[in-house]
This record gives structure tokens, C-alpha cells and sequence, in this order.
């Protein structure tokens, strides 16, 4: 991916400084081919993004794949396989490609399952005196001209900490 300072760069010692496409490549260490690119091309930037993601080897191992990783999801998180793991047992079925392609699989559908969920608030309501919060701090205070230290116990009905909101 280029930047546009490095296109800027390009275009300036072309077309500025007269230098040729050669000299710019092995100034930037980069393909003549890029060099060329850049100048023959008003964009200001070039970036290379693939539409599909081809998964020849993955294909046939798709469904199992995808019970795997529901089966991992309904676990508890402590009881998780991990991605190697997933790997690891998605080859002793008889899976032959990469890792890689198991990984991008599996961010994508991990990415499209949390969005299928939503985060939900429900809002805590409490009678009166059905619930408290209570806390100790210690306090400093000045009692008839002596500092003292003194240990303090909070109390706080929740049904009161709704006084003020709506």
C-alpha cells in the first residue's frame, strides 16, 4: 500500500528534479512497475483489496467447521478450544489446507454471530428498603481542635439512589 507522501515523492522527483523512473525505484526500493504506475495514474491511492477470499480446501470442510465453532461458542469460556485446537481437531478428521484459511473463516464467522447478538440493559428497580449498599472508609476530622482519624460506616438504601433520575 502507498501512502500519499510516497506518491507525492514520486511525482515530485519526476516531474520537479527530471529524475528518471529508474533512479526513483532504487532511491524508494521499490518496482519500476509501482514507479510507473503512480505516475502514469492521477489516484492518490493504491491499495489492493480482494473481493472473494477462494477456499478450495476449506469448502468441503464447511459445515464441520462451522459446528465446531458453535459447539466451542456454547462452552463455557474456561472450557474454550482455542483456534490451534479447532485446527488440530479439524485435521484429524481429514482436513488438508492451511491454518490460515481456518482463521479467516473463523474471525468472519465470529464476526457475523456477534452481531446477531445485542447487548441488553435492563434496568434495576427496588421497593423501599428492599436493598442497601454499605461500605467502611476511614475519615480524617478535626473534633474540638484534634485531628483524629475516625472509622465511618456508609449506608445507602438503593431504593434511594434513584432519587434524581427519571
Amino acid at each position: 500500500m502507498l501512502v500519499v507522501e510516497t506518491i507525492g515523492r514520486i511525482r515530485r522527483e519526476h516531474r520537479i528534479k527530471g529524475k528518471p523512473i529508474k533512479e526513483i525505484a532504487r532511491d524508494l526500493k521499490m518496482s519500476r512497475n509501482t514507479v510507473r504506475k503512480v505516475l502514469r495514474s492521477g489516484a492518490t491511492s493504491f491499495e489492493y483489496t480482494r473481493a472473494v477470499q477462494p477456499r478450495p480446501k476449506l469448502g468441503a470442510w464447511h459445515g464441520d467447521l462451522e459446528r465446531m465453532l458453535s459447539d466451542n461458542e456454547a462452552r463455557p469460556a474456561r472450557a474454550r478450544l482455542t483456534l490451534i485446537r479447532v485446527f488440530e481437531e479439524l485435521r484429524g478428521l481429514g482436513y488438508e489446507g492451511s491454518y490460515d484459511a481456518v482463521r479467516r473463516y473463523a474471525r468472519k464467522w465470529r464476526i457475523e454471530h456477534q452481531a446477531a447478538t445485542a447487548d441488553a440493559f435492563v434496568p434495576l428497580s427496588f421497593a423501599p428498603g428492599e436493598a442497601y449498599q454499605f461500605d467502611w472508609s476511614h475519615e480524617i476530622v478535626l473534633i474540638n481542635g484534634v485531628t483524629v482519624t475516625v472509622k465511618v460506616a456508609h449506608v445507602r438504601l438503593c431504593h434511594s439512589a434513584r432519587s434524581g433520575r427519571t
